[in-house]
């Protein structure tokens, strides 16, 4: 009987080598496949070209054939522009969830399905549990490194022919795995960041492809302390960069990004790590998709995470007529930010998200408005 062939994601990095490995020892024809999505290198920041040939050692390490393939168009149009649109908006996108949805198991799944492959297989930290009623996304097993966050937008009919094979390991396990096999890869350190910026200075990449528009930085209250580089270039809860220094009509505590005015161009700023501004009890979300094809219920209790690595949060949450939702948190949330995503979670189980458009009021405050923010300000509701 033949075994069944399974194509794996091959970065180059240590994760999709072990992935590789321990799926040959369950049994399975592996064969490789190493996808780039950038063509632009003129400065010589992007890893592609050692990345390929990392992978392609691994894989003559490991005796499989290794594909490679370009998907730098579809890149462009399906995550790469909305990159660019979320910032011009104002606000701050997380590229790697688009990517994984609409490239890595997207257009690069069909791809090694066209090639023949029964399973598609990463080296992603995160389990697929298949019950009665599909399958079900899970948690990685190392809290540390779980990237059901980064996964829970990928459709579940992709997700029925995939495997993660590090989703049951550490990575500290994995890193032994790679030398005691001798995977050239081993001491490789992770990569980090977006993608296509690699290591350059994030504020240098976008200038290439947005216009800087320098405005007023603002007090709530409408006192002006300086001028922003441009709005594009901060984030909520964001304390280096701003450029204020010390002041001697204001405290000692440092400064931190509240809110933007985007209408007037303006960046409003408070002092203190846990100013009543930074915070929220609610928040807007748009553009769900869920695991199961649909939401548990109109009304639900679940977990969710406003960004990567942070605790599940109790919340409440109550999905809206338009097909979006409205989440409460048991506890206020600290700048919960407009263009990241808010996945939910049932203990374990993954079971969706969204992202979030808009969050307020502080507790305590009336809704529509965090305290002291201009009204529209990214206040949840319109």
């Amino acid at each position: 009987m033949t075994a069944p062939l399974v194509i794996v994601g091959m970065s180059g990095g240590v994760d999709s080598s072990v992935a590789a490995w321990l799926l040959q020892q369950q049994g399975y024809a592996v064969q490789g496949l190493f996808m780039s999505n950038w063509d632009e290198d003129e400065d010589g920041y992007c890893t592609a070209a050692q990345d390929f040939q990392d992978a392609r050692e691994v894989c003559e390490r490991l005796g499989i054939v290794l594909h490679k393939v370009s998907f730098a168009g579809e890149y462009r149009e399906r995550v790469f522009a909305h990159f660019l649109a979320e910032y011009q908006a104002g606000r701050t996108p997380n590229p790697d969830v688009l990517c994984n949805r609409e490239i890595k198991f997207g257009v690069c799944f069909e791809y090694a399905r066209r090639l023949g492959a029964e399973r598609v297989a990463t080296g992603h930290y995160a389990r697929v549990e298949h019950v009665p009623a599909g399958v079900r996304l899970l948690k990685g097993i190392d809290t540390d490194k779980d990237q059901s966050y980064f996964l829970h937008g990928i459709d579940a009919a992709a997700l029925a022919h995939t495997l993660f094979p590090l989703g049951g390991l550490r990575k500290r396990e994995v890193r032994r795995l790679a030398l005691e096999q001798a995977l050239p890869v081993f001491d490789k350190k992770d990569s980090t960041g977006i993608c296509f910026i690699g290591e350059r200075p994030f504020a240098e990449f976008l200038q290439r492809y947005l216009p800087a528009q320098p405005g007023e930085i603002r007090t709530l209250d409408g006192r002006r302390l300086g001028e922003h580089r441009g709005l594009m270039y901060y984030t909520l809860g964001q304390r280096q960069g701003l450029r204020i220094g010390g002041r001697r009509d204001a405290g000692e505590l440092p400064w931190y990004v509240a809110a933007k005015d985007v209408a007037g161009n303006v960046l409003i700023v408070v002092q203190g790590h846990d100013h009543p501004a930074l915070l929220c009890s609610e928040a807007r979300v748009a553009r769900l998709t869920w695991i199961a094809g649909a939401a548990p219920a109109e009304r639900f209790r679940c977990g969710v995470k406003v960004r990567y690595r942070q605790p599940d949060q109790p919340c409440t949450v109550e999905i809206a007529p338009n097909g979006g939702a409205y989440i409460a948190f048991d506890m206020p949330q600290r700048a919960v930010t407009p263009g990241q995503y808010a996945v939910f979670y049932d203990a374990d189980v993954c079971l969706g998200g969204g992202v979030i458009e808009s969050a307020g009021p502080c507790a305590g405050q009336g809704p529509g408005t965090r305290q002291g923010l201009p009204e529209g300000a990214f206040a949840c509701h319109p």
